[in-house]
């Protein structure tokens, strides 16, 4: 049976691999066009679309007006083509309000050409007929040939494995019969043997007297480890009001965390960024290239939360609070500072958070239990060169000289010393 399974997987592989080999026959011509669409979404389509303005001019056409050469000088470094004189650059700099381009210097020439090919098929109008006997014909003729020809191949490997699929259930039934039929001979001498085991370990004091021992033990140390994980909850990943992705935002377009959290500076909390926040970015990234030109979903929301109108882009009198879920959450009898962390001590937001800079949906990273806490206050060396430790060694300074000292020289006018 394992000989037949073999020999109907290499054939099965050899089929799929046929298959393969002539769809990427018939794809090979438009690589260079995915690689270009792939490289303007991901790097242009903040500022350009193919058919209308978004923050720089509509791109349909531009590949046919302008050399090719000239454009990758264009699209590397658009300031220095500026600087150098150029007519056409400084006329195009002149008619869209002064604003600098962003440099790629990071795409090779035949990047930049993949995006000048994406550009000019994603501006072409498909026809809309076919003259009869023309070039249209032909290459619907040969099209259809090649379908034809795919769909004989699909059919004649479908009509061979499922045939063989039969000879293997036939055989399997026939091996399963005589398993049965062995089994059924030896079943008495199975149950006997098993018998004879457990009256021979009954009568057995001291193994019995063992065994429970060890199920005692084994279920004592279940259940500590059950109650020493009461209130832990690592892995804790709530469904969020609006599906927002750090890994695009701090992974992808590395945004530096305080951008969004800054009272991890300043304060007892990291606080949760309010949409204005957002807006700063998205009243102009709505990500509709992605949705077929609509508003992103997710980006829609904070219109909605900010009663945003982005046809007329002026706001209403109806906003209202999103309802984010907390994640990180600490008893309430224990005190953690951010500010006093991440400024004075300067830990990094992954040491706790886990590599935010990857999660899709943000879950709790580490277990935050008294333990942990310890044991990274053990391993963590104290960074000196700061204010707070310069003011501490003058305060004792003073002390030593007899001189008067007050709480607010040591930091007793901090807002999250007594304000939790």
């Amino acid at each position: 049976m394992r000989t037949i399974s073999s020999v109907l997987g290499s054939l099965a592989r050899v089929v799929s691999t046929s298959l393969m080999l002539l769809f990427a026959v018939t794809t090979l011509h438009a690589q260079d066009v995915k690689e270009g669409e792939k490289i303007f979404k991901s790097k242009c389509t903040s500022c350009h679309a193919i058919d209308r303005k978004v923050v720089g001019p509509a791109l349909k056409g531009i590949p046919e007006t302008k050399d090719e050469a000239w454009l990758i000088k264009w699209v590397k470094n658009s300031q220095a083509l500026i600087a150098s004189g150029d007519a056409d650059a400084v006329k195009i700099f002149e008619e869209n309000n002064k604003l600098v381009m962003t440099s790629f210097t990071d795409l090779s020439d035949d990047q930049i050409k993949s995006v000048l090919a994406y550009i000019t098929d994603a501006s072409k109008e498909k026809p809309k007929t076919e003259t009869p006997g023309g070039a249209g014909a032909k290459d619907d003729n040969a099209s259809m040939f090649m379908i034809l020809g795919l769909i004989a191949v699909v059919v004649l490997a479908v009509v061979v494995i499922v045939v063989l699929n039969r000879v293997i259930r036939t055989l399997e039934n026939v091996i399963a019969k005589n398993q049965e039929a062995i089994a059924a001979q030896q079943e008495p001498e199975d149950s006997q043997r098993f018998v004879k085991f457990a009256k021979a370990f009954v009568k057995n004091k001291k193994l019995v007297g063992f065994t429970v021992l060890m199920l005692v033990a084994l279920l004592a140390v279940g259940g500590w480890k059950t109650m020493w994980n009461v209130g832990v909850h690592q892995g804790y990943q709530p469904v969020q009001p609006i599906k927002f992705s750090h890994q695009i935002h701090a992974g992808v377009n590395k945004i530096e965390c305080q951008y969004c959290h800054g009272g991890a500076f300043k304060s007892k909390n990291a606080s949760i960024p309010s949409a204005n926040v957002c807006m700063n970015c998205h009243n102009t990234i709505t990500a509709s290239e992605h949705y077929d030109g609509e508003i992103s979903p997710e980006i829609a929301k904070i219109y909605r939360a900010l009663d945003w109108n982005p046809d007329t882009r002026t706001y209403g009198n109806n906003p209202k609070p999103i309802q984010w879920v907390r994640i990180h959450n600490l008893p309430d009898f224990a005190y953690f500072n951010h500010s006093q962390h991440v400024v004075v001590a300067g830990v990094e937001c992954q040491t706790c958070h886990g590599p935010i800079q990857n999660m899709e949906e943000v879950y709790q990273y580490s277990p935050l239990t008294m333990k942990w806490c310890v044991d990274c206050h053990k391993k963590t060396d104290i960074k000196s060169d700061n204010k707070y430790y310069e003011d501490l060694i003058k305060a004792h300074e003073r002390i030593k000289k007899g001189e008067k000292m007050t709480a607010a020289m040591i930091g007793g006018l901090e807002c999250g010393k007594c304000h939790y």
